[in-house]
This record gives structure tokens, C-alpha cells and sequence, in this order.
């Protein structure tokens, strides 16, 4: 695949959370002016967008083609420290093992790096700003949980730092609707 990008991610893109987090992520995640959509992350960093060929593509697809899909619900809000606060998915397992599968297939690129050992799924919707600012997030999206939708995809996407270079490369459809 030709592009420009530096890296890459697989992700469960989750619109229907857009109308309760995008306009405050845009505001208080560092990914979301990037042009990466409000998600859950499968495995973050993938490998180079150089490295990802036709059939790198083609085994992606047959991997989560082996996948059911699910439902999602985003029920609560979770904190990483006093640094993230994000939507909790159900059910966890689920993107648990949607990375494990990946990363088993490409042991190569582990998730973030391998800086964390048992990566927790969530849906950022703040990163590393002030804490006052985060905590009016919290207050505005409790009220609107729980956020429910069905799961039929995982997105590969690449770009780099500049604002709105995060572009979908290909999409993966999962074995069946729920």
C-alpha cells in the first residue's frame, strides 16, 4: 500500500458514540485532529504502513473474517491515573481477544509497544489535558451512558502527526451481524 504514513493501527471505529464524545474530543484528545474517529483500539501500533502489502491485507481479512460479530456497550467511564479518562466497552473480552488473535499472528508488533502488559479496551475521550477539564467531560457524558451498537468491522489505518493524516487503508468484515 502506498501512503506517506508512519504508523499504523487496527481499531474498531464506534460512530455511535460520536454524538455523545466528538465534539469533546476534539477538544481533549491528542488522536481525534489527527483524524482518527472515536474507537476502541484492536493493536496500536501495527507495523509500518511500508511493511503492509497485498498480502498482509489479505491475511488481516481472513483472520477477522473467523470473528462473530458483537454487541457493544459503552457503560461507564474509566481513568487511566488522572491522564485518560475514557468510555468502558462490554464486553471486554471481546477486544481482548481480537488483539491477542493479531498479536499472536505478527508477535513483531505488540500492543503500545509492549508498555503495557494486559491492555485495558477503552474509547478515549481525554488524554493528558488538565484535570478540571477532563472532569467536566465526565459530567457531561455519564448522563448520556450507555452507548450501544454492533460490532461487524475492524479498520486498518495509517498516518503520522499532521492533523487529519489518519486515513482508512482497508476495513475487515467480521463473520456475521448480531
Amino acid at each position: 500500500m502506498t501512503t506517506s504514513a508512519i504508523e499504523s493501527a487496527l481499531i474498531v471505529s464506534v460512530p455511535a458514540a460520536e454524538p455523545v464524545v466528538g465534539m469533546l474530543r476534539k477538544r481533549l484528545d491528542s488522536s481525534a485532529p489527527l483524524g482518527v474517529p472515536a474507537h476502541v483500539t484492536v493493536l496500536y501500533p501495527f507495523m509500518p504502513p511500508e511493511l503492509i502489502d497485498a498480502p498482509v491485507v489479505s491475511e488481516l481479512a481472513k483472520l477477522f473474517s473467523g470473528v462473530d460479530g458483537f454487541h457493544l456497550a459503552l457503560t461507564t467511564v474509566g481513568w487511566f491515573e488522572t491522564e485518560v479518562v475514557y468510555l468502558v466497552p462490554e464486553p471486554q473480552a471481546a477486544f481482548k481477544a481480537l488483539t491477542a488473535m493479531v498479536f499472536e499472528r505478527w508477535p513483531d508488533y505488540p500492543p503500545y509497544e509492549g508498555l503495557h502488559h494486559d491492555p485495558t479496551p477503552h474509547l478515549t475521550v481525554g488524554d493528558n489535558e488538565d484535570y478540571a477539564s477532563m472532569l467536566e467531560a465526565v459530567s457531561a457524558v455519564e448522563p448520556l451512558l450507555p452507548v450501544e451498537t454492533i460490532v461487524t468491522e475492524v479498520e486498518l489505518l495509517a498516518g503520522d502527526s499532521t492533523p487529519g493524516s489518519w486515513k482508512r487503508l482497508a476495513v475487515f468484515p467480521l463473520r456475521r451481524d448480531v
